[in-house]
């Protein structure tokens, strides 16, 4: 199956972002022709400093090839590199309703709060769609709140299909699965938005000091603790196994313990978990020049595949 997945370059990736979404469509590449994209055009809705975006776009690619995504089995590349999907976004917009952009959640959330939407967040969904559709994807793993992008995008393939006939392949939403909780370093959902994420590079020291500071209750330290709904607890289970689960349960059950103890517990566990991933990453900072030919060769094979579907859509709509 083709799978499709973008990550947006504003900033760098957190334990949240790993294993709620990267982790998962990394390991889609196993048994998939997975498509991965670096989306710098649509973070220019958010970021104006040209070279902060440069160097965002560099470390995404840093950062996914790190974490384990292999270009001999996945095709990753920038998606301003690919002119086609810009020019399958005005063939898109062009039969695009307006009470459709209307209703999608970013545009609508910020009017209704009262901030500034420009036309690029308004426009955000078409741009996306195209996205989906110049490579015949089959199936794009997506959170929950952004299901209704694939619904957007079914939309308009739909209604680009009714007008002018079969011209896309029709893509599903794979729901990525939530089940890991990932709490903050205050306890509510690791989030940009809350300033409470532990990030999956950087300093080791910075990172131990930071979860040294994850806040905690002020039960004594003899106390039984139930594990249940503790943060400290649902991150350590993040990385450690079965049996050392069941050993830290136990531990919260019995008492005697203090909570600074779980959080040498949480950083060890978690320094060796991606250990290997900074070592890579360190690696691949050495040879950058391999990093941008990996990001060359992905880009020439997806225009391959977004030239194809351009060249049908053209042809559909009468503009070749």
């Amino acid at each position: 199956m083709r799978v499709l997945s973008g990550i947006q370059p504003t900033g760098r990736p957190h334990w949240g972002n790993y294993f709620g979404a990267i982790r998962q469509y990394i390991d889609l590449q196993e048994n998939n022709d997975g498509f991965y994209f670096i989306a710098d055009l649509h973070a220019l809705t958010t970021v104006r400093d040209p070279a902060q975006l440069r160097e965002n776009v560099l470390n995404a690619a840093l950062d996914l090839l790190a974490l384990g995504l292999d270009p001999n089995k996945a095709t990753l590349f920038v998606q301003s590199r690919i002119p086609e999907v810009t020019e399958l976004t005005w063939l898109l917009l062009t039969g695009t309703p307006m009470g459709l952009l209307e209703r999608c959640h970013a545009y609508k959330d910020k009017k209704e709060r009262g901030l500034p939407a420009d036309a690029g967040l308004f426009t955000y969904p078409v741009l996306m769609a195209a996205d989906i559709l110049a490579y015949d994807s089959q199936i794009v793993p997506v959170g929950a709140d952004q299901v209704q992008h694939i619904e957007v995008c079914r939309d308009l393939a739909g209604s680009f299909h009714h007008t002018y006939g079969e011209t896309f392949v029709m893509p599903k939403a794979k729901t990525l699965d939530v089940g890991a909780k990932v709490p903050g370093t205050d306890g509510q959902k690791m989030s940009k938005s809350y300033d409470n994420t532990l990030p999956l590079f950087g300093d080791v020291k910075k990172i131990r000091k930071q979860i040294m500071r994850i806040v905690t209750d002020s039960r004594p330290m003899e106390d039984p603790k139930d594990p249940e709904g503790d943060h400290l607890f649902e991150l350590y289970q993040l990385f450690a196994g079965p049996d050392e689960v069941a050993a830290m349960v136990e531990k919260y059950r019995a008492g005697g313990f203090g909570y600074g103890e779980i959080k040498k517990a949480v950083a060890e566990v978690s320094e060796a978990h991606f250990a290997p991933a900074r070592e890579r990453r360190e690696e691949l900072e050495k040879d950058l020049d391999s990093v941008r030919d990996i990001l060359d060769a992905g880009a020439v094979r997806a225009r391959e595949v977004a030239g194809a579907v351009l060249d049908r859509a053209r042809s559909a709509c009468g503009v070749r």
